[in-house]
């Protein structure tokens, strides 16, 4: 089966060896995908605003793949203080308020950057190809 990939031009992309997004059939998977354009972080301090970047990198990249937002399945949010979980769950609603896919949501001790404060995973399910 054919696999078209989407990169970001991420520095960690090549060098761990993972594309941003991934489809296969009619899925599409999305990398854990953080609040990082050009190498810097977007929003440093502001969960929401991470949020609301991250799950636009995750629309563009399955746009690029055929794939839309209204196609997600599943979202798991990674988050390094649970206590701010209803800034980040507002930026979720804005993308899925009406699709409402099932979602996860833990606390995680850090990610990658120490001022990366949210992670988000997504998966699709899009037409036949």
């Amino acid at each position: 089966m054919e696999r078209k990939k989407v990169f970001t031009g991420s520095p960690w992309e090549p060098e761990v060896g993972y594309c941003r997004a991934l489809r296969v059939g009619s899925r599409i998977e999305v990398a854990g995908t953080t609040a990082v354009k050009d190498g810097v972080v977007v929003g440093a301090g502001n969960p929401y605003e991470q949020a609301k970047f991250i799950l636009q990198t995750i629309e563009s990249a399955l746009q690029a793949l055929g794939g839309q937002m209204s196609d997600v399945i599943r979202t798991r949010m990674y988050v390094t203080d649970i206590s701010k979980w209803e800034e980040i769950g507002r930026a979720h609603g804005e993308f899925f308020r009406d699709v409402q896919p099932v979602a996860t949501m833990v606390e995680v001790k850090a990610l990658i950057d120490p001022q990366l404060l949210v992670e988000i995973e997504a998966e699709a399910v899009v037409g036949d190809q």
